[in-house]
């Protein structure tokens, strides 16, 4: 049900803590829905005490952080990108949401918006995730894919809902 941690690798180190985002990654199954799910109260916080469009640059303070400790994670583990980084989600999440109304509706449509782009990873979002090495390739797919998706969703909520 929840993915090992080698030996002399724990959560209580940052990079695992920051990159499993706080150990939703470690859950086997649909470790990237339960990250985007564990993005949500922090992305909600956000909105609601300084301002929707505040999650934009809290997303890419999330992507720099990301490109340190998904890295550094990924090295510990030998793996290109390992399914327990899920603050590439974070990142991607918020970027999703930074331009929708603060309603549970919204907020429902854009994890949902954002978890079919995440996992079929519209150009160039493919091309980083194959491409791109350590950090840089573990974050940038889930950016490029949430801008699409905010961008999509804004025009859907300001012209059609």
């Amino acid at each position: 049900m929840f993915h090992r941690l080698p030996a002399g690798v724990s959560l209580l180190q940052l990079d695992v803590l920051l990159s499993t985002w706080f150990g939703s990654g470690l859950i086997a199954f649909a470790s990237g829905t339960w990250g985007s799910l564990a993005a949500l109260p922090f992305a909600v916080a956000i909105a609601y005490y300084i301002s929707p469009l505040a999650l934009i640059p809290a997303s890419i303070l999330i992507f720099l952080v990301g490109l340190w400790s998904s890295g550094s994670f990924a090295r510990k583990l030998g793996k290109k990108d390992p399914s327990p980084v899920v603050i590439d989600e974070v990142a991607g999440m918020w970027l999703t949401l930074a331009l929708l109304p603060l309603e549970p509706l919204a907020y429902l449509i854009g994890f949902l918006v954002f978890r079919v782009a995440d996992i079929l990873k519209p150009w160039p979002a493919n091309w980083a995730d194959r491409d791109l090495p350590g950090g840089i390739g573990i974050m940038l797919d889930d950016m490029i894919s949430g801008l699409y998706c905010m961008i999509a969703l804004w025009a859907v909520f300001k012209w059609i809902l």
